[in-house]
């Protein structure tokens, strides 16, 4: 599967780039949209490439889409719509030039996605159990070592980085009214994950004592 994976990882993204960024911009002259493919495409093909060597289990985890609990199924569809949009405006915003952003302001955007798509790869070395639904397997353990001892759920600290700088790396402050809406959304499924995990994982009740902030140290 890793193969395969990767191949499909190259083919998909910039299928993906040019659909929900080049296409609506209606250029390939949209600079932003570059090096943000760029921000974007270098840590995850650092994270896929240690996946199919290191941890080929924990890829196939991030393969799975079907979510086993159904409040986490509905969650996921209220992501969906922001999510698409969320890619689409940028491009229209180039080409209608909806929003002025400044180019040291983007720089540092796509900088801050870059550093939030590290960190998540340094979650998935840390924890093998990252799956992409809400579950707890056989033999699973409480992690609390490297990021989980700054917060419980340090993959959506990553996120919510990237969410909320990509409408600015991509030069559009007109998107950034769709992101913001996605780390609320994050929120539900952390509420909800944490009762499947206090209920099925055991130790993990003594680790939510341990490192109290969820998402972001000092604020939840």
């Amino acid at each position: 599967m890793g193969k395969k994976l990767v191949i499909r990882m190259l083919i998909l993204f910039p299928a993906f780039i040019c659909i929900f960024l080049f296409l609506p911009a209606g250029s390939f002259r949209y600079w932003e949209a570059w090096i943000y493919s760029f921000a974007i495409f270098i840590p995850m093909t650092i994270t896929v490439v240690y996946l199919v060597k290191n941890d080929p289990a924990l890829l196939e985890r991030r393969m799975r889409f079907k979510e086993k609990v159904e409040k986490q199924e509905t969650i996921v569809r209220l992501a969906r719509l922001p999510f698409i949009l969320g890619f689409l405006i940028p491009g229209f915003d180039y080409r209608y030039n909806w929003s002025e952003v400044s180019p040291v302001l983007i720089i540092i955007a796509n900088a801050l996605v870059f550093l939030g798509y590290l960190w998540i790869f340094f979650v998935f070395r840390e924890n093998s159990y990252t799956s992409r639904i809400v579950e707890v397997e056989e033999g699973q353990k409480v992690i609390t070592t490297g990021p989980y001892s700054v917060v419980r759920h340090p993959m959506y600290s990553g996120m919510i980085i990237m969410f909320l700088f990509t409408p600015l790396a991509l030069g559009s402050w007109w998107a950034l009214v769709v992101f913001i809406f996605l780390p609320l959304v994050l929120v539900l499924r952390i509420q909800n994950e944490e009762q499947v995990l206090l209920n099925d994982l055991p130790g993990y009740q003594e680790y939510c004592q341990k490192t109290p902030y969820r998402l972001i140290p000092y604020v939840w």
